[in-house]
Parts: structure tokens; sequence; C-alpha cells
């Protein structure tokens, strides 16, 4: 029933989506943190920064980011990744790098309500102790914060991964890559795409109950 699969390498394809997502989500999440941060910063230039990049990022579609970074970045500007003669590795890091620039974004916008969760008077008590800005959100607002928020950024990482499908725009020899190979030389279209979906179920739907319940376990009790 599954002879159609004999020949391509479906677990590799899917090794390249596991790949894109953990390192698009490390990625997501310091930036995003970072824009976070400048979003909540007393210094305007800051605050005017961050809540530009979210604004104008999360209105573009993905698939126009990622195509500008193949296009723009390495077609036009001439921006390799470090992989000037390999371009399998260098629309890999394209991708990875769109990826991270797009959810980063969301990921701000979750840390943001999480910090808006930690009561004003703990800020005020760290700074009146002599904390600065960063060390008063380093120690007494971010820990909180992401505790706060393990949910909704449970909720942007299943996003992550079932966005990394667009890499195949540029090339990227993921899932969605591969399985529009199949489908173009295989009859079996229903099978294929129940194949896919069910890798895509299986990477998503743990991730989704164990941070649900990572959430629930570690949920700051106001």
């Amino acid at each position: 029933m599954f002879d159609f699969l004999q020949g391509y390498d479906v677990l590799g394809a899917f090794w390249t989506t596991v790949k894109l997502t953990v390192l698009s989500a490390l990625g997501s999440l310091v930036l995003g943190t970072l824009l976070a941060a400048m979003r909540v910063s007393p210094v305007p230039l800051m605050r005017g920064f961050g809540t530009a990049y979210v604004n104008i990022v999360r209105n573009i579609p993905l698939t126009v980011i990622i195509v500008f970074s193949s296009l723009g970045l390495a077609d036009i500007f001439g921006v390799t990744m470090g992989a000037p003669d390999n371009f399998d590795v260098q629309g890999f890091r394209l991708a990875v790098l769109s990826l991270v620039g797009y959810h980063a974004a969301f990921v701000c916008e979750a840390l943001r309500s999480g910090i808006n969760t930690v009561p004003v008077g703990q800020a005020e008590a760290a700074r009146a102790i002599g904390l600065g800005f960063g060390q008063t959100l380093r120690l007494i607002v971010l820990p909180q914060a992401f505790r706060a928020v393990i949910v909704p950024l449970a909720n942007v990482l299943i996003a992550l991964t079932k966005n990394t499908t667009v890499a195949a725009a540029i090339g990227v020899a993921e899932a969605a890559t591969l399985m529009k190979t199949m489908i173009e030389n295989e009859a079996q279209t229903v099978l294929i795409a129940a194949v896919f979906a069910f890798g895509f179920v299986v990477l998503t739907l743990p991730t989704g109950l164990f941070l649900g319940w990572l959430g629930k376990r570690l949920a700051v009790k106001r």
C-alpha cells in the first residue's frame, strides 16, 4: 500500500523540517525577547523601532519575506550566508533567517503580554533598591513573563513548525518540497498528503501537549 514511498527520503525531509524548526525557534526566541525589551524600554527611539518592526513584519506574508531573502538578499545583494558555492546550504540558512525575522514579531507580542502581567509594584521595588532597567527586566520581570506565556509561545512554535513548508518556495529540501515532488511523480495523491499530514501531526501534537502541561505546571499564581 505504501510502496510509493520507496525511493524517497521522507525521514530526511522531515529531519530538515525539524532542523529548520529548532534553529528558527531559538533565533526567534532571542530576537523576540530583544524586541519585547525594546517595546517596554524607557527610551522612545527603542520603543519606536520595536513597535515599527512588529507592526510591519506581522503584516507581510511569510512567502514574500522568504522569496525576498532569496531573490533580494542572495541574488541582488550577494548575501551568501557563508556558503557561496553551496546553494542548498545557502537556501537553508536564508530560510532560517526569514523564519526568525518573521516569527520574532509574534514571540515579542506574546512575551510583551507576559510582561504586562507582572505587577508594576515589583518593578518599582526593584528600581527603589537601585536596579537599572536592564537588571529589573532580566532578574525580576522576564522570569515571570516567560512562565506566564509558555502556552502562547507553544502556539507560536507550532505555527513555526507548519510555516517551515513555505521554505519550499526557495527550494529548501524539507517535507513540503518532497511532497510536491512525490505528487508530481506518483498517482497516490491522497495517500501522499495523508503521510505528510500525519508527519506534521507527530511533530506538533506532542509539542503542544507537553508545553501546555508545562505552562500549567509553571504558571505564576497571582
